[in-house]
């Protein structure tokens, strides 16, 4: 059995694993790559630990410790309060603006995940209390927090950008951001239709509803305003300035901390260091499974289904099945964006097309991660009130899961090749 043969194994031994049970497959990654790298590669130690992203480990500790700082002292909770509750008695809008502040928080920096544990409580409250259809609300949001959770300075965009770098891509990071956003959009109008958003319009002339009118806010408190002003000098600083973003959010945190805005302590208890492990060590697996030639066999099964036409199609339906599943940053991200020159390369396919086969990788592997079994959707629906029927919601947040992997995919197709946006 050769090399290649052996690597792509145990690539979908820890995808499968992923699917199934809950363990860090960071750490299964880190020590199959023992294994195939040296036992059976032959590979030495020191070129086995030159494939750990240490660049990339420094921008995913900064940025979750900046905003674990923002949310521990309870900063991005209070401003997603005060946007809700802007909309007053306009019902039909809350859906819609579930979607933008998801958004905007997502692109903040805290990526979707911290966005749906910010939201879900408030968002699943309000379905119960209005009489929404909890579906409605939740997607939207998660949707919104999907799409802005690919932008240059949150985690999802920070992992694509170290990857896609390497594949010679430049300056691509606030393109696919926005073919993300567009794939997302397209999917939450879809949402808004299937799960009753037009039925609003019925309800809206009732006029202001005290429950949104009621949420209580207390005023910013000093170590919030502070948090809030860092925030934006980060943003600013790496938006306008070039300011590195892992350290550059060190630079921020440190200064919040020193003004004793934050709780240090439980700000990095708060980070998702098990999601930073299994980002960084599935890509040492990635990479050493490249060198071996797994990952190009990986390419040729996918390509033996799909034309030159069809490549990003088939590679969209593909990762959103296996992201509704399993983890789009930890999985989806490292496994996927490495192939994606040499998927083109064996569908026959023109470079030309390495935009719009990244971006789809990208959109389809976050569009589906509303299912139940991805986090965003399975902290929404740990959020449900009491009073709904959660094998219910888990059954209906499956079925749109797997639904919107294969739409996602005709979408994007659509979008990146056929129509070639950008």
């Amino acid at each position: 059995m050769s090399l290649a043969v052996i690597s792509l194994l145990f690539l979908v031994v820890v995808i499968v694993i992923s699917c199934i049970s809950a363990r860090n497959i960071g750490i299964m990654a880190l020590g199959i790559a023992l294994v195939i790298g040296h036992y059976i590669g032959g590979m030495k130690i020191d070129d086995i630990l030159k494939g750990y992203p240490t660049s990339l480990l420094v921008m995913l500790l900064g940025t979750t410790f900046l905003f674990a700082l923002a949310q521990t002292n309870g900063t991005l909770e209070k401003v997603t309060k005060v946007v809700i509750k802007l909309i007053g008695g306009k019902l039909i809008l809350l859906p819609i603006l579930l979607f933008f502040v998801a958004l905007a928080i997502g692109a903040a920096g805290p990526g979707p995940t911290v966005t749906a544990a910010l939201l879900a409580p408030t968002v699943m409250l309000l379905a119960k209390e209005l009489k929404l259809n909890p579906l409605l609300l939740a997607v939207m949001a998660g949707n919104g927090g999907h799409a802005g959770g690919m932008s240059p300075i949150a985690i999802g965009g920070i992992i694509t950008t170290g990857l896609t770098t390497k594949l010679g891509m430049v300056d691509t990071a606030m393109v696919i951001w926005l073919n993300n956003i567009l794939v997302h959009l397209v999917a939450a109008v879809i949402a808004f239709f299937v799960f009753g958003g037009m039925k609003l319009l019925r309800t809206d002339a009732q006029g202001d509803l005290e429950t949104l009118r009621n949420i209580r806010i207390e005023p910013f408190s000093r170590d919030q305003i502070i948090t809030l002003i860092g925030l934006a000098a980060y943003i600013v600083g790496v938006t306008a300035f070039k300011m590195d973003i892992g350290l550059g959010a060190f630079l921020i945190g440190m200064i919040i901390v020193f003004l004793k805005a934050a709780d240090e302590e439980k700000s990095i208890k708060a980070m998702p260091l098990g999601a930073i492990i299994m980002v960084t060590g599935v890509t040492v697996m990635i990479t050493i499974m490249t060198r071996m030639g797994g990952m190009e066999l990986f390419a040729s099964l996918i390509a033996r289904f799909s034309t030159a036409s069809t490549i990003t199609l088939v590679t969209g339906v593909v990762n959103g099945v296996i992201s509704a599943f399993a983890s789009t940053t930890g999985v989806i991200l490292p496994t996927f964006v490495p192939m994606a020159p040499m998927l083109l390369k064996e569908a026959g396919a023109s470079a030309d097309q390495l935009l719009p086969i990244v971006s789809t990788i990208v959109a389809c592997g976050f569009v589906v991660d509303m299912s139940p079994l991805s986090t965003s959707g399975a902290i929404y629906l740990a959020n449900a009130h009491a009073s709904e029927d959660k094998n219910r919601l888990f059954r209906n947040l499956l079925i749109w899961g797997l639904s919107i992997a294969f739409i996602g995919a005709v979408i994007s197709w659509l979008a990146f090749t056929v129509l070639a946006i950008p």
